[in-house]
């Protein structure tokens, strides 16, 4: 009876203690991507340049309030230059980019900070399609206008109105002299870029009775294109559809290809 037990428990194999899993190299690269891509989307509003398996569109986003060279409260919604400029520099010079959209839902804010980042847009080669959704205000409007062709949805508004300076001011002449400088590089900016005329503009601009405590007007998607401000009442998917004609447009004909190689 003794021999039976012990032969038994030489064939009981006793259990091994399970050792914790390593974890997989593949695992930790996706979870390092994954925070890298959530502290953009914090930090920017807005993924990294996309690569050419995602999408050939890059889409920037001015939301907020636009910053200058005065960095504002930590809870105003903010879109910083800094990051608006380098990101235009890498969608042009990047081979896989096609085109840009460009939404925007701004409050307006620094002058020469909105104006930089209009020059920027304008200037890219590649085809771009600007979006205004919610409100494209103050200096957000010649950003507006600085693509090849402009949507602004139905219920969106855009607030038109002169340049203005807050906080302390030298009361001479002379800064008056530059604010009406800083003013007609805004109003030029747009009569280059849209089809409005300088006499609509600068009436809308000055307008008194529209706004309850300012000089300026306030004007709805439908108005906008009225006006020759913006090129058509649309939404996202008009937006695409308008970028990929241009993408395609730009494209060389078989022809052209031919000669090329």
């Amino acid at each position: 009876m003794n021999e039976q037990l012990n032969n038994e428990n030489k064939d009981v194999t006793p259990t091994q203690p399970t050792q914790p899993q390593k974890p997989n190299k593949q695992d930790k690269n996706k979870d390092d991507s994954s925070s890298s891509l959530i502290n953009k989307i914090q930090q920017m509003g807005q993924t990294n340049v996309p690569q050419m398996e995602q999408s050939n569109i890059h889409c920037m986003t001015i939301v907020g309030q636009i910053e200058g060279h005065v960095q504002l409260p930590p809870n105003n919604k903010t879109t910083k230059y800094e990051h608006m400029i380098p990101q235009l520099v890498a969608i042009e010079q990047n081979p896989k980019i096609e085109g840009l959209l460009v939404i925007l839902n701004t409050v307006g804010g620094d002058v020469e900070a909105g104006l930089a980042i209009a020059e920027m847009i304008a200037s890219i080669s590649k085809p771009k399609v600007c979006l205004v959704l919610g409100g494209g205000h103050s200096i957000g409007v010649p950003i507006a206008v600085a693509g090849d062709y402009s949507f602004i949805a139905e219920t969106a508004t855009m607030t038109i109105h002169p340049v203005r300076l807050t906080g302390l001011v030298i009361g001479v002449p002379q800064t008056f002299e530059y604010l009406d400088k800083m003013q007609e590089r805004v109003i030029n900016f747009v009569l280059r870029n849209s089809n409005i005329s300088e006499e609509k503009f600068k009436e809308l601009m000055l307008s008194k009775g529209n706004l309850t405590r300012d000089i300026g007007t306030n004007v709805v998607g439908d108005d906008a294109v009225s006006y020759g401000l913006i090129d058509e009442v649309g939404g996202l998917g008009k937006a695409m559809k308008k970028l990929y004609e241009f993408i395609e447009a730009k494209k060389p004909s078989d022809k052209e290809q031919d000669l090329i190689q």
